[in-house]
């Protein structure tokens, strides 16, 4: 046991006295939740709004005030006919264009968007944004409730996605890193034929990223909870027990990087090929699984984070307990139990 606990000891030390490592660990964290928090965000604010009305009434007056005093819109301009400001819009003096129909006061309806639908996403969220905003009017046509997120802040939706993310890369790659490093100056050798075993060398080298990986977690939440004003409904405990399966998946993924990697080179190259772009692209982290191409959803249903962040997402911002994930939950042990087994199965004991 005290060859065990100097081996842990030996990498932890290794570990902080490598600042570069350090400025990745820690410093990416806080660069890419600031990055996502306020910088890429997909809220939407002061849309440049063009009125379209031939009349003044006081439901059209209504609607419109209530369109003006909210923060996702500025009424630009009114207008008498849509063609005036279809053409504000070409002009790139408008974003969208709200019409009236000439008998919207005594029917109730009759509202057209006129949108700028350069970037389809955003052209999207504008017109319901703008559709919630008249339909909750007082007295209105229809009430809605958003639930969970009423204030509609796309924090709300990255910093699940972030953890997934960062945990995901931290661990994996990391851990894949620090052992091909062993293998590139020679140590591995020494290392393998020491008295303790190798499967002790490997638990070893994790525990340090696995600890590293739980006060990235802590910080995370530290800084959604105090600086991006994101709630944590659901328990903690269960917050970070399913946070343990994941860390212990991608740990496990890095084991087995680093049996198919000679340099450390080849190691983040893999790294990034292999978690990066699929965690970004396929795991509904920025786009929803659904609305991908059916090929394209039957290749994220094998990337971890997807259902490590479903999970995050439910328990942390819906507040649910831990009976509400158990499918995705069981879907990473499974995989955790998986990835472990063939990278201990493939894990060379003699090099050559």
């Amino acid at each position: 046991m005290k060859q065990f606990i100097s081996f842990v000891i030996k990498e932890a030390r290794h570990i902080l006295r490598d600042s570069r490592t350090m400025l990745i660990l820690f410093g990416m964290p806080v660069a890419l939740m600031l990055l996502f928090g306020f910088a890429i965000s997909t809220d939407v604010k002061n849309v440049r709004t063009v009125v379209v009305t031939s009349q003044t009434d006081h439901l059209t007056q209504q609607v419109i005030d209530r369109l003006a005093a909210s923060e996702y819109f500025t009424i630009t301009a009114c207008v008498a006919s849509p063609q005036e400001a279809e053409r504000l819009i070409r002009n790139q003096k408008a974003d969208m264009a709200v019409v009236f129909a000439q008998d919207f006061a005594s029917k109730h309806s009759g509202i057209q968007f006129i949108v700028d639908g350069a970037d389809p996403n955003m052209a999207q969220q504008w017109t319901n944004y703008a559709t919630s905003v008249i339909m909750n009017m007082e007295g209105g046509l229809v009430n809605s409730k958003m639930l969970y997120n009423p204030q509609m802040k796309s924090a709300y939706n990255f910093v699940p996605a972030i953890m997934g993310m960062l945990l995901m890369l931290v661990c994996a790659m990391m851990t894949s890193i620090s052992i091909v490093r062993e293998k590139e100056k020679g140590t591995m050798e020494v290392l393998l034929v020491s008295p303790i075993k190798p499967l002790m060398i490997i638990v070893a080298k994790a525990i340090p990223y696995l600890v590293l990986a739980f006060g990235i977690l802590c910080s995370i939440l530290l800084m959604s909870r105090f600086v991006l004003d994101v709630p944590l409904q659901g328990s903690l405990f269960w917050i970070f027990a399913v946070s343990g399966v994941y860390i212990l998946l991608a740990l496990s993924l890095g084991l087995l990087i680093s049996n198919i990697a000679d340099s450390q080179l080849v190691a983040l190259l893999l790294s990034a090929m292999v978690l990066l772009m699929p965690i970004v692209m396929l795991s509904g982290m920025l786009f929803p699984v659904e609305s991908m191409p059916e090929i394209l959803q039957y290749v994220a249903a094998v990337i971890p984070p997807r259902y490590y962040i479903e999970a995050m997402r439910k328990l942390m911002i819906m507040g649910v307990g831990i009976g509400e994930v158990l499918r995705e939950v069981a879907i990473l042990t499974g995989m955790t139990l998986f990835l472990l087994t063939v990278a201990l199965a493939k894990f060379k004991v003699r090099l050559e």
